[in-house]
């Protein structure tokens, strides 16, 4: 089936080009090294004898820091060297600046079309593949295969949409799957979904999700106040929207007026997913009535009603700022979910919608934990925020429980390096 995909590649690049230039250019920074797209990898050093050198794609933000512990392993303990890619330009801005000087490069995944590929496999010459979550891309496994270098999908994970798909077309997938050495799900459910698609149990091995691990620096409390003034939140709550998608500020919003009006300080903090939808968001603010500003433009000059962060990589310290977080891309019509883990493992009491397909045991597990609530629309995420920014000692309690199930659910790094380790000790041998 590969010679299929082959042949429609081209005519559907055609296709989608213009779609995706258009959307490269609203979010920016994707002109910087974009011939690696095509497959020219820049020139990398020789390969040092004796020492494996591993292709490690890790498609943007949320993988970037989820590899760390593992980039940070087996450069210590000398195991490999590390190429490694990604897909987006905010993956790549953060891989640049946390993983130069531990890798070999940071650059970009090329298009996944046998001719870009092949050539950037000429010049990275891997002697093993690491693929994040998601990743498995066709051409990619098979010039692998081709020479015989083994391929292992860390994380690995289908989104209830994926699984429909790969489900549907099974004939096609099971030859794709074929190509992959080993194949480390983050859960049971998504094993047992690998094992439905057809994929050989022998190389099934469930190590749970790396990015529970996650180890977030703390900010003390005058960080904090300096973080808080220059965002221009002053008031006693702080009302989170963590990666918003459309649709869930204007949500938001009528949660800070309706809080308002109920008598409650708060104020809202808002980090979009996206960060160039600026231009979208600024007439909503403006429309609103409310006071605001937006990071990029630097520190606050006074105390506002929202402030959006419109920035990349600030996150995890600005989490730390908010008594209650809504997890974004999870209220209708969206349906596949920003991750709770940071927000969880920061102790934060948290709401989502019903559509959190990418992490649905996650926030299935802080639900049963009572760490999490689901709210079914907006009318129900203004009733429940309220109610728990009201009431403090169950939110309280909200953040113990996600800080038991998170220190429960960790361990999942060292497991991934157990059998990292073995696949790196027969490539030596």
């Amino acid at each position: 089936m590969l010679w299929l995909y082959r042949l429609l590649f081209l005519p559907a690049l055609v296709v989608l080009a213009p779609r995706y230039l258009w959307r490269m250019r609203r979010r920016g920074g994707y002109r910087e090294r974009f011939a690696q797209r095509f497959g020219a990898v820049p020139h990398l050093p020789p390969k040092r004898p004796g020492l494996p050198r591993i292709w490690l794609q890790a498609v943007s933000v949320g993988e970037m820091l989820a590899i760390a512990p593992l980039v940070e392993a087996l450069r210590k303990e000398n195991l490999a060297e590390i190429y490694l890619t990604t897909t987006t330009s905010t993956g790549y801005r953060l891989g640049a600046d946390r993983y130069s000087g531990r890798t070999l490069d940071v650059g970009y995944f090329p298009m996944d079309w046998w001719v870009f590929s092949r050539r950037a496999w000429r010049r990275i010459a891997p002697d093993l593949v690491i693929l994040t979550e998601g990743e498995r891309w066709p051409e990619h496994i098979h010039q692998a295969k081709l020479r015989g270098v083994p391929v292992i999908c860390i994380n690995a994970r289908l989104s209830d949409r994926s699984f429909r798909r790969m489900r549907s077309v099974r004939a096609v997938v099971q030859p794709l799957l074929g190509g992959i050495t080993r194949l480390l799900p983050c859960s049971a459910e998504d094993e047992a979904r690998f094992r439905e698609l057809g994929f050989p149990a022998d190389r099934l091995q469930t190590t749970g999700n790396i990015k529970l691990d996650v180890t977030i620096p703390l900010l003390d409390a005058a960080a904090c106040a300096q973080l808080r003034a220059a965002a221009g939140l002053d008031s006693e709550l702080v009302l989170l929207g963590s990666s918003t998608w459309p649709g869930e500020e204007e949500a938001l919003l009528r949660v800070l007026r309706d809080a308002r009006g109920a008598g409650l300080k708060v104020s809202l903090l808002l980090v979009p997913r996206h960060s160039e939808r600026r231009g979208s968001l600024e007439p909503l603010l403006r429309d609103s009535g409310l006071s605001f500003h937006f990071r990029s433009r630097g520190t606050a000059s006074g105390t506002v009603d929202v402030c959006v962060a419109d920035t990349t990589g600030e996150l995890r310290q600005l989490t730390q700022l908010a008594d209650l977080v809504f997890v974004g891309k999870s209220l209708p019509p969206h349906t596949e979910g920003q991750t709770p883990v940071e927000a969880a493992a920061l102790e934060k009491p948290i709401l989502f919608g019903p559509g959190m397909g990418n992490f649905r045991q996650i926030a299935r597990y802080l639900q049963e934990a009572g760490a999490a609530k689901v709210v079914r629309d907006g009318n129900e995420l203004t009733a429940e925020s309220i109610a728990l920014l009201q009431d403090e000692p169950r939110r309280a309690a909200m953040a113990a429980a996600a800080r038991t199930w998170h220190r429960a659910n960790q361990g999942a790094v060292e497991r991934t390096l157990v059998l990292l380790r073995e696949e790196l000790a027969k490539i030596r041998r």
